[in-house]
């Protein structure tokens, strides 16, 4: 078994896990009589596929009933609108 299917290349690499999890993880694999890397692979096949099937946010149309700004504000600088808002308000 390889992540992603068959890619054609194998690559080895050094990962740090905990001794804990790296002895539970040797304890299932025996058990199954698998291999330590066949259950890290299955491992990493499963969180690629739910992070990829995983909706992405998306923010809501949140807009408001009205005729845009006022008219003491049209054309005037994020600052200045800032400003206006927060006038008297010790901001």
């Amino acid at each position: 078994m390889t992540l992603l299917g068959d890619m054609g290349t194998h690559m080895k690499t050094t990962v740090d896990i905990s001794d804990g999890l790296l002895q539970e993880a040797k304890k299932i694999a025996q058990r199954e009589r698998s291999t330590l890397k066949a259950l890290i692979e299955e491992g990493l096949q499963k969180v690629l596929k739910d992070r990829s099937q995983k909706p992405r946010f998306r923010l809501r149309k949140a807009t408001f009933k009205g005729k845009g700004l006022q008219p003491q504000v049209d054309g005037s600088s994020w600052e200045r609108i800032r400003e206006i808002t927060y006038e008297g308000r010790g901001g």
